[in-house]
């Protein structure tokens, strides 16, 4: 039997009135709009919004624990995907320096399983690799839609926007790591700058450069952690997004959300 596309899958479970929790991907200020955003998602069919930057604190956590344990050994953080996969396909020798902790796709996903069990977990975000990464963890059973998809499906379903969505909240929230999209965010949120020394530590971005990068990493003595994102500038500029503003104009609107928590 042919497979359902994610869209066509989320237009069966609103049809069947499944029961759903989103987890929102925290760049989703990119292409939404605050609170409205969750009114929208609530009014689709979905009976929890969940921030992703949740699990992402868990990354954290996990993070910062691995390296107090081995504080001799070097990682390559492995929150992004897209870097898991490029270095899977094209450098296996580096895979053992990949971080072995939760992304905070998956550790949302375990926030949410326990908290809400009998619920379908549904991910959005602007991240196409996050579909394989929800395929290499299939026992979290988790849909993924990017912003390019679940606006698709809000045109599908005639779900503009009403004056009730500004009184909106999320269920779970992460407000520590809100700026986690942005390049540097996971080094910013997790203390690691304030953890290491500037030599111990580094932020990079955009394929070129991580090409560059992760070939110079096992032979750099002084480098415990690569903060490190396949897409330029992070998150904020990944394929499944629908602005097509700058990527400076980006970064601002989830800063800003960062700071008003």
């Amino acid at each position: 039997m042919k497979k359902l596309s994610e869209t066509k899958q989320i237009l069966e479970f609103i049809n069947n009135k499944e029961k759903m929790v989103v987890m929102l991907a925290p760049s989703f200020l990119v292409d939404f709009s605050y609170p409205e955003i969750i009114g929208k998602l609530k009014r689709l069919g979905f009976d929890y919004v969940v921030e992703v930057s949740a699990g992402a604190i868990e990354t954290n956590k996990q993070l910062k624990s691995l390296l107090k344990l081995n504080p001799n050994k070097k990682y390559i953080s492995s929150a992004c995907p897209g870097i898991v996969q490029l270095i899977k396909s094209n450098h296996p020798e580096l895979v053992d320096f990949l971080a072995p902790i939760d992304t905070p796709m998956m550790a949302t996903a375990k926030i949410v399983q326990k908290k809400y069990p009998s619920h379908k977990k549904v991910f959005i975000g602007p991240c196409l690799m996050k579909k394989i990464e929800a395929q290499e963890n299939s026992e979290l059973d988790i849909l993924v839609l990017t912003y390019k998809e679940i606006a698709e499906v809000f045109r599908i379903k005639k779900i503009g926007e009403k004056k009730q969505d500004s009184s909106c909240s999320f269920d779970i929230v992460g407000l520590e790591t809100r700026l986690y999209p942005i390049s540097g965010g996971l080094a910013q949120s997790s203390g690691i700058v304030k953890a290491l020394t500037d030599p111990e530590w580094d932020v990079i971005s955009g394929k070129n450069l991580v090409e560059r990068m992760i070939r110079k990493f096992p032979n750099n003595p002084e480098i415990k952690i690569l903060d490190i994102l396949f897409c330029d500038g992070g998150c904020i500029n990944g394929p499944g997004i629908i602005s097509k503003d700058s990527l400076d104009s980006h970064r601002k609107k989830i800063i800003n959300h960062w700071m008003n928590k």
